[in-house]
């Protein structure tokens, strides 16, 4: 075995995103391509020679070339070991927990996360660093500047090794630990709620139903829900990670994960469902018939925290991404602790998690997590709301209603419009900016605009500043409306507009969500000009 210096030219779309660097399968497989971007990552990172990095993914098409590439390149370039998930499985949770827990230098993922997979489908890799997290924009700026200039890459000419049998194997002089990518993780869980109240609650006839949608959680949810907590045979579902996932979108939402929505929306509905996307972090949480939405999941999880182990002594503060809605701010103000409004990107939530100034963070794009790792969570969520439930011993729909009673209702929605020519969706948010003095102090209907503004935002742990993070048209009376372009997508452009209005009148928190938001999407459509600019009738998703 030799390390081979490979001549190469750089790619000008290395960029990585709020996630890494997500594009089709055919991309990546040009070649050097990834090769490229990998010694990006090594060049911009300066680990220290025989360094412990971890390299894991969801599984999805691609994952297990990627991964020997990857191998090769980590012994050509110095580090001492690698810890890889069997058969290259690692959840995104799951790899952040490996990497605090073992202190390694830091961590490769691979993931397209919710986007749908197969040769024709997204493929995505991250570096992530000794914290867990994913790299800060220093680090991905750094990343993507050597992108720019990379005349050679260094890999070791070697045999593939086995990716299916757990233990060690050499790779030049590396070593390469084929773990058990659930053990750790469930250990994490186990620690953190309440597994016996919880065995207790599934033994006494409560019903669940997760889906894992043939992604990366089934096996970590068969371990957990079916084998320590003791559900049912079969509660969880479409459990098999699959490269295309099974054919489907990975996307635990109403739209895309519709087998469980039927399921939990019909004549002997389970007590509880939940789904989780293609590398685990995401989660949607529904009751019988009942939907709670990702903005209230996190509310609830927060108004709730004291009731499982690991929160009892309460929360240091809560987080969440500007275009999620305020409902946990009116938890976090009861509870007399800080709430920051941050930009999307988890990287965010981990400075504030490092500086010991938030406990409980999450996204309306269906991520919720806490300072146990530093990524969202998907099952991690599902345990924490089953052990609210064995604890309070209601029913989903009961506990939200309550919440809404003591709090409040924020009525709120997003529209996804994907898919969009990129100059079609850079022109929607440009006649926006372009009409921030006009719209502000209009009214429309019973909403006065105060404040139109591009959210800018001032880190308190490191004081970079983050611009451009979607516009906001904030009423006098709370309500919001946010156009933002998502950064997750691979083909075309993906608009986003969030619509929020409040309701302190219970008498009212009955309404469905789209009924409750009428006039504010009507507003949105009319001062975005968004039909006529786009040609698009109706969104791609709603949630």
């Amino acid at each position: 075995m030799s390390i081979r210096t490979v001549s190469t030219q750089p790619f000008s779309d290395q960029k990585p995103g709020t996630s890494g660097l997500r594009k089709k399968v055919p991309a990546f497989q040009q070649p050097h391509y990834l090769e490229n971007f990998v010694q990006s990552i090594f060049d911009s990172i300066a680990a220290p020679q025989g360094a412990t990095l971890v390299v894991g993914g969801d599984g999805r098409y691609y994952n297990r070339t990627a991964i020997q590439i990857i191998l090769k390149m980590a012994a050509a370039n110095g580090f001492g070991k690698v810890l890889v998930g069997q058969g290259g499985i690692l959840s995104t949770p799951a790899a952040s927990c490996v990497i605090r827990k073992h202190k390694t230098f830091g961590g490769i993922i691979l993931s397209a996360s919710h986007n749908p997979g197969g040769p024709d489908g997204d493929f995505g890799i991250k570096y992530n660093g000794n914290n867990g997290g994913p790299a800060t924009e220093t680090v991905t700026e750094a990343i993507f500047a050597k992108s720019k200039t990379m005349t050679s890459y260094r890999i070791l000419d070697a045999a593939d090794i086995s990716l299916d049998t757990l233990g060690s194997s050499t790779l030049g002089g590396m070593q390469v630990q084929v773990i058990d990518p659930v053990s750790d993780y469930a250990e994490l869980m186990e620690s953190l709620f309440d597994f016996a109240a919880i065995r207790a609650l599934l033994s006494g006839g409560f019903r669940i139903k997760f889906d894992a949608m043939h992604a990366v959680n089934g096996p970590y949810a068969r371990n957990i829900l079916e084998g320590r907590l003791g559900a049912a045979s079969g509660s969880v579902m479409n459990a098999v990670p699959l490269e295309d996932f099974g054919g489907g979108h990975p996307d635990p939402n109403l739209t895309y994960a519709h087998d469980l929505v039927e399921i939990m929306y019909g004549d002997s509905a389970p007590d509880f469902g939940a789904a989780s996307d293609g590398d685990g972090d995401r989660n949607m949480i529904l009751g019988k018939h009942f939907f709670v939405t990702p903005s209230d999941s996190l509310a609830l999880l927060a108004a709730n925290a004291k009731l499982a182990p690991a929160y009892k002594k309460g929360l240091a503060g809560i987080a969440r991404s500007m275009p999620t809605s305020a409902a946990a701010d009116r938890v976090a103000q009861t509870l007399n602790i800080p709430c920051f409004e941050t930009p999307t990107g988890w990287k965010f939530f981990g400075n504030l998690m490092d500086a010991g100034k938030v406990t409980l963070c999450g996204e309306e794009s269906f991520g919720t997590g806490s300072d146990h790792v530093r990524e969202k969570d998907g099952l991690w969520a599902v345990l924490f709301w089953l052990n609210i439930l064995a604890v309070r011993k209601q029913s989903v729909e009961v506990i939200v209603r309550e919440h809404w009673a003591k709090y409040g209702r924020n009525f709120y929605s997003r529209y996804d419009y994907e898919g969009l020519p990129t100059e079609t969706a850079n022109g929607v948010v440009q006649h926006l900016r372009d009409n921030f003095v006009t719209l502000t102090g209009k009214q429309f209907g019973k909403y006065t605009v105060e404040i139109c503004d591009d959210f800018s935002y001032t880190d308190p742990v490191d004081g970079s500043i983050s611009n451009n993070q979607g516009v906001r048209i904030i009423f006098t009376d709370g309500s919001r409306i946010i156009f933002r372009l998502s950064g997750t997508g691979t083909e075309g452009a993906t608009l986003r507009v969030y619509l929020e209005a409040y309701e302190a009148n219970s008498a009212n928190h009955h309404l469905d969500a789209q009924v409750a938001l009428a006039e504010l999407i009507h507003i949105a459509l009319r001062v975005s000009e968004l039909k006529n600019r786009t040609g698009r009738e109706k969104p791609t998703v709603i949630t």
